[in-house]
């Protein structure tokens, strides 16, 4: 047996293990899935999915290279392939019968490889009873082919190529002769050959840090971006006289204007001149910040296309200096995030868990971790469809590109709603217990340590599967807690108002005997009522001093749903990785008393 292509260097990890699993006799159909719309660099020329099989994989080593689609039936791909192709075709308007007389061939004339694009279209996945007639047909000739030594054993092979292996035919992709093959997105070792062949000009040091910052985009996509690619819009010199026009009596208008030139392909003069900041010099620390807010702005808005609203960019302002109280947590994020920095794989958690009541700061604090720690982040929106399949689809594509993006944040709020117990099985033919298998598997996978960190919030943990919330996968649990102390609470409102930028002309004195006032407040009471007392100084026309928020606090209703916030608070107890977290009055408590006083918070909440 002939190899489909002898190794380069260059070719794809993917298609090497397809060319050793072919030369292995381990299978002689393969399945071809994820990124197969994407372009692929060998050598000096790019090529799509079908023409790198054709032209690269195929061109040595195939007679016959034929494409069989329900769109246009059989045709040849090569020059090799002989005129019989009209007979194999005939004057039959059904697929059946030619893919019989290209059987036919295929024993006659060995060494044929066959392409089918857009395979889970020619086999669909489906309830083989629900099935029609001529879908099993074409089913059972796949199957057979794969299964016949004959064939096998006369050099031919088979490609199917779909974007989501779950819409394959379940029962071709467990024949055992029959093997899938994930085509991943491009990793940083491809970007940099990629953005070196289409921006020759930048330098290694420039190509290094774009090409870092651009993952979770595939080839096409950079390509769409660079100087070198065709389109029909401001070619590179025209964008580089529009640059240095709006740069104009800047000092490094030169540097700046070849650069930005080369990264803003496709883009139109009044994208351009949103992008570019004339008076500003760029800091000789970073010259490049300019092209990478640039970057950034270009891949967030490929990846949300791509993923057709299925993940939404989180971009927090604040570090973890604007946030007021939570000593504890802080210095614990502090610490991950230094890791994080570092690289320090061994030491990153897997994932994180922020549990506490609601109004606790949970989502401020998670975000603002972001922002130490270096990382994007991305939160998971709605993925689930109405549609037979789609929603596995759609979370493959999510999760494929998340891995790409890596080192990232998942953030997924509120997530008990979205892994509670029992996973939703009832009225969706068991789409959601899948959905959740699928994403327990990935948050689990080893070799996302450090690189995918998933951080789940929720006031009621108790709702979450046992196996969500064990190690290896959301590896520290952060509990959240409403402030214990006056001081605590006056470090909130002197975050809250300087994060708006307001000034306050009252003493700490005055503001602590305030917030003494103020216990049981949550931090988004705290946040509320500070804008409350801002709101009424404005509409007074005076500073914000202690008479203006002493009154707006005696204005100001706070919840009154104390049981169910003690029930919060206890499950936050019961929750959390580490004593040191956990104030005071909980920290020495034994473990039989925390569950005890659960149990009667419980009742006093819900049982009501």
């Amino acid at each position: 047996m002939s190899a489909p292509a002898s190794s380069r260097t260059d070719f794809p990890k993917w298609a090497e293990t397809l060319r050793q699993k072919y030369l292995a006799a381990e299978a002689s159909t393969f399945v071809l899935y994820r990124n197969v719309f994407d372009n692929f660099l060998v050598g000096d020329k790019l090529h799509n999915l079908q023409s790198f099989l054709v032209e690269e994989l195929f061109r040595d080593t195939k007679k016959q290279v034929v494409e069989v689609s329900l769109e246009r039936g059989i045709r040849s791909l090569n020059s090799k392939t002989s005129a019989t192709l009209a007979e194999i075709n005939g004057e039959d308007t059904e697929l059946l019968p030619k893919l019989h007389r290209l059987e036919a061939r295929m024993r006659s004339e060995q060494s044929t490889a066959v392409i089918v694009p857009y395979a889970d279209a020619l086999l669909p996945a489906a309830d083989p009873s629900f099935m029609a007639q001529t879908d099993r047909q074409t089913y059972l000739v796949f199957h057979r082919w794969s299964l016949d030594a004959s064939l096998t054993k006369g050099d031919n092979i088979t490609i199917l190529i779909t974007e989501s292996l779950g819409a394959i035919n379940p029962g071709l992709l467990s024949n055992p002769k029959v093997a899938a093959i994930e085509i991943p997105m491009p990793d940083l070792a491809q970007r940099k050959r990629v953005m070196a062949f289409f921006a020759p000009q930048l330098t290694e040091q420039q190509v290094t840090l774009f090409s870092e910052r651009t993952g979770g985009l595939r080839t096409v996509q950079l390509a769409s971006i660079l100087a070198s690619s065709q389109g029909h819009g401001l070619s590179e010199p025209e964008r580089r006289a529009l640059i240095l026009q709006l740069l104009q009596g800047t000092p490094d208008a030169e540097a700046r204007a070849t650069t930005l030139a080369s990264i803003t392909a496709g883009m139109t003069p009044a994208e351009i001149g949103r992008l570019i900041e004339p008076g500003k010099t760029l800091p000789a620390s970073d010259p490049n910040a300019e092209v990478l807010k640039v970057i950034h702005a270009r891949k967030r808005e490929m990846i949300e296309k791509e993923c057709a609203g299925l993940i939404e960019f989180i971009e927090p302002k604040h570090g973890l200096a604007s946030v007021g109280g939570h000593d504890n947590i802080k210095s614990e994020l502090l610490a991950i995030a230094k890791n994080l920095k570092e690289g320090n794989t061994t030491l990153t958690p897997m994932g994180l868990l922020a549990v506490g009541p609601m109004g606790s700061g949970k989502t401020f604090v998670i975000k603002a971790f972001l922002k130490e720690a270096g990382l994007s982040g991305v939160a998971l929106k709605n993925f689930r469809s109405k549609w037979v399949g789609s929603t596995e689809a759609n979370l493959e594509r999510v999760l494929a590109t998340v891995k790409a993006m890596g080192p990232i944040a998942v953030i997924i709020d509120e997530g008990d709603r979205s892994f509670c117990n029992g996973g939703g099985e009832g009225g969706d033919d068991g789409t959601s217990s899948r959905v959740i298998a699928r994403l327990k598997e990935f948050m689990a996978e080893t070799e996302n340590r450090g690189q995918v960190l998933f951080v789940m919030m929720t006031n009621r943990p108790d709702k979450l599967d046992t196996d969500i919330k064990r190690p290896g996968r959301l590896d520290r649990k952060i509990p959240f807690f409403y402030c214990e102390t006056a001081t605590e609470r006056l470090q909130v409102l002197l975050a809250v108002l300087s994060r708006y930028s307001e000034s306050c002309v009252a003493s700490t004195e005055e503001l602590l005997t305030l917030c003494e006032t103020l216990t049981g407040y949550s931090n988004a009471d705290l946040e509320a009522l500070a804008l409350l007392a801002v709101e009424s100084a404005r509409n007074q026309a005076s500073a914000l001093n202690a008479a203006v928020l002493t009154a707006a606090a005696q204005d100001f209703m706070p919840p009154q749903e104390r049981d169910m916030i003690e029930f919060m608070e206890l499950l936050a107890v019961s929750e959390t990785s580490r004593r040191t977290m956990l104030p005071k009055r909980f920290r020495d408590m034994a473990a039989a008393d925390i569950q005890s006083h659960l149990l009667a918070a419980k009742r006093r909440a819900l049982m009501r």
